[in-house]
């Protein structure tokens, strides 16, 4: 049966491998943008995408060009491409039901899922939930379903390094950039976690500037 980390890990790699051939040089960075539908932690996703070294010249060409670090690494500057992503995979029923059916069968049999207040959108009607009066409310749940949808974003962009992904798609290994809008704090502290160090020393460079 297939689980919700590998129903992740098999379509990022899908979309890794449907990059155009004529954007693969240019990209400099592959992205992970981490969300979930109206903030709610039992609805978590992953907006795949990638920046291009061509975007950066735009960046830095523009009448009032930001420094290089910010038109190169800050997701205030990010394409389309990067921002919104190619491709949504997660808990997401309009853009991934397959995601969502199984991260809510494995949140169910883990206890951490509860149905009051869920967006009628992504409603499971009649769907078990996890007992209301158990040692964990609603808030302790949803602490344990964001770090652990966090933890899996940092193992699938590490299994794009040590599966050798990003190297047979592009030809060479490039960083992964974990990133969370509603949670700026986290960027550094994911993204390398993700990544071998030498490919992220220039973009942990902005941590201690910041």
């Amino acid at each position: 049966m297939t689980t919700f980390r590998q129903h992740m890990q098999k379509g990022i790699v899908q979309e890794l491998g449907e990059i155009p051939d004529a954007l693969k040089p240019a990209i400099h960075a592959v992205t992970f943008r981490i969300d979930s539908v109206d903030q709610d932690p039992r609805l978590p996703y992953l907006a795949f995408g990638y920046l291009t070294e061509g975007h950066v010249d735009q960046q830095l060409n523009r009448a009032d060009p930001p420094d290089e670090w910010e038109a190169r690494w800050s997701y205030a500057y990010f394409p389309p491409s990067a921002l919104e992503g190619v491709r949504v995979l997660g808990h997401d029923r309009v853009h991934d039901p397959r995601g969502s059916e199984l991260h809510h069968r494995e949140a169910v049999a883990e206890g951490v899922w509860w149905e009051d207040g869920l967006p009628e959108s992504e409603s499971e009607s009649g769907s078990e939930s996890a007992d209301q009066d158990g040692d964990e409310d609603d808030e302790e749940r949803a602490e344990r379903l964001d770090a652990a949808f966090r933890a899996l974003c940092v193992d699938l962009a590490r299994e794009l390094h040590d599966g050798g992904h990003l190297v047979a798609v592009l030809g060479r290994s490039v960083p992964v950039i974990l990133y969370d809008m509603f949670a700026p704090d986290e960027m550094f502290e994911l993204t390398r976690a993700a990544n071998p160090p030498e490919l992220v020393a220039d973009f942990l460079a902005g941590e201690r500037e910041s």
